[in-house]
């Protein structure tokens, strides 16, 4: 999907969704990570991770949308746009948007595990095996796997 694309899906949600028009620009952000999407609040425009689509498919792609556009239409009405906000939590509700954005798969390259307890960790960088220990039962790690 293209930025013209993707503007035009917004536009048509917004249209659908929430009967207001949407003005101003979309586009893809690569450079998002853990976050779905941001609206930004001095130029008006909405950026949209990519990996909400490649990774999680439309589904996830319009209701992260539908989120951005809950922040967008309630901040230009003057109403609560931020989360705790109560307007956002039912408008969000109400047009069936995502509350939280699933996370990207991440690509661990180091597993190590506690010779203890046989905790695992996780970690795409190296840790000095030496110096740390495990959190659980301050038992010795060990490398288990090296990508």
């Amino acid at each position: 999907m293209t930025d013209q694309q993707l503007q035009a899906l917004i536009e048509e949600l917004s249209l659908r969704y929430f009967k207001r028009a949407f003005v101003h620009r979309a586009y893809f952000n690569r450079r998002l990570k853990t976050t779905g999407g941001r609206y930004l609040l001095t130029s008006h425009d909405v950026e949209i991770n990519e990996k909400m689509l490649t990774e999680h498919g439309e589904a996830t792609l319009i209701g992260t949308i539908k989120h951005e556009l809950c922040h967008y239409h309630l901040h230009l009405t003057g109403q609560g746009y931020r989360h705790r906000d109560q307007d956002f939590k039912q408008l969000l509700r109400r047009v069936g948007g995502l509350r939280y954005a699933p996370a990207s798969a991440k690509n661990y390259r180091y597993t190590y595990s506690c010779q203890n307890c046989g905790q695992k960790y996780q970690r795409q960088r190296r840790i000095d095996i030496n110096r740390f220990v495990c959190s659980r039962c301050h038992g010795k790690l060990r490398l288990l796997k090296k990508i």
